[in-house]
């Protein structure tokens, strides 16, 4: 499988499928593939790993997906993480990883909750561009 590491994310969220199409524009490397929340893969996998996979304010970076090293990121942990292995300017936002959880997590919980009326939602999950699609999971 291409890519060490899976992002799941909410697939009608205008905000997330923004986020998705900036970490593919820079992954030069392929480290990254990607579910959106509303797949078989993602339900199927945060009911393994006993997460609510109805939750659908929560990113998750799975690392290592599939390796004895495999384990589980969610809401800021997992953005500071995917920006660091992007690697170049973005890993400097890893000094945001100095605060305090509660405090990174409180920002991520406000921006979930008011992201459909800022950034929109979509009808159906879009489909990734041609030369993207083996990077998707059950797409």
């Amino acid at each position: 499988m291409r890519g060490r590491h899976v992002i799941l994310y909410d697939g009608v969220c205008g905000l997330c499928n923004g986020l998705i199409r900036f970490v593919l524009a820079r992954d030069a490397r392929g480290a990254f593939r990607f579910a959106s929340l509303q797949s078989p893969f993602a339900r199927e996998f945060l009911t393994r790993h006993n997460r609510d996979p109805s939750d659908l304010d929560t990113l998750y970076l799975i690392a290592h997906y599939a390796t004895e090293r495999q384990a589980i990121h969610t809401r800021s942990r997992a953005v500071l993480l995917i920006l660091r292995e992007l690697g170049g300017p973005w890993r400097a936002a890893g000094i945001l990883g100095r605060l305090p959880a509660f405090v990174l997590d409180r920002a991520y919980d406000l921006v979930a909750r008011t992201r459909y009326r800022i950034f929109g939602r979509y009808d159906a999950c879009p489909l990734p561009r041609p030369e993207w699609r083996d990077r998707f999971i059950d797409v």
